[in-house]
Order: structure tokens, then C-alpha cells, then sequence
């Protein structure tokens, strides 16, 4: 069983966790404001979900979904990350996040932002363009059409 850690358990992060949990992956949830704040969350998710730290979820994934500000990029904990792959569900709206300056000019995009964070880990960019209601009602059981 592949257990996912969750770096953000907003709606985008707590989508993915449902969906994984359904698909009979365990699941550690983080947030930024601590374990304690996600009690519901788990509670509705059942045995097979936990609440951590961001370096518990990142330590205990065997892969690692970040779905947070982007301007929280550099929050992210990098060694427990390490050789693992990490799907990046960041967007970069400068509105809340601030300009950043490397994403502007275009020298990088947000995952590759993330990426110069996280130099030992694969990121892969995901999630980030469905809305998180449609990526609950469009999920598909493995090997099922339509």
C-alpha cells in the first residue's frame, strides 16, 4: 500500500486525500496551521488517514502531494523529500502570493520554482487546473471507462 503525504489540506490537498483514501492508500495530512486542525478531516477519512507536521507528512509519503500558496514555496521540507517524487498542485497568483520575479520574467515556472527548492526530489506538476469539485465527481475506479 502507498502511503501519500499531503503538504496542504485545503480543498485541492483534502480532494486527493478522499480520492486516495478510496483508491485504499493511507494518507498523512499537513497544514499550516497544525496537526490538531485537521481532526474533522481525518475523522471523516477514517483509520486509514492521520494528521502530521509538513516534515511528518513529507517523511511518512512514499510520494507527496504540496497543494499550498506558492508563496509558502520555501516552507516545504526538503530533506525528508528527498529522492521521492513530489506532485506539485501549486498555482501562482501574484494577487495573493506577491510577485515573484523568476515566475514574471518567465526564467521559471512554479513548478520549476519548487523544483529549485527541492533539487533531490522529482517534481511533477498536477491537479493544478481542475477545479477541486470536478476532481471529485470526475474520478474514475482503475480500468473503468467513461
Amino acid at each position: 500500500m502507498t502511503t501519500v503525504g499531503f503538504i496542504g489540506s485545503g480543498m485541492i490537498g483534502s480532494t486527493v486525500a478522499r480520492l486516495a483514501v478510496a483508491a485504499g492508500h493511507a494518507v498523512v495530512l499537513s497544514n499550516s496551521r497544525g496537526p490538531d486542525t485537521l481532526k474533522e478531516l481525518t475523522g471523516e477519512l477514517g483509520p486509514m488517514a492521520r494528521a502530521a507536521t509538513a516534515e511528518e507528512a513529507a517523511d511518512a509519503g512514499d510520494l507527496v502531494v504540496v497543494a499550498i500558496p506558492l508563496l509558502a514555496y520555501n516552507s516545504v521540507p526538503v530533506q525528508p523529500l528527498v529522492g521521492k517524487a513530489v506532485i506539485d498542485a501549486d498555482n501562482y497568483y501574484p494577487s495573493r502570493d506577491g510577485h515573484i520575479a523568476d515566475l514574471d520574467s518567465g526564467q521559471l515556472t512554479s513548478s520549476g520554482l519548487l523544483q529549485s527548492h527541492l533539487r533531490e526530489s522529482s517534481v511533477v506538476k498536477a491537479f493544478n487546473n481542475i477545479y477541486y469539485r470536478h476532481l471529485a465527481s470526475l474520478a474514475r475506479p482503475s480500468g473503468r471507462r467513461g
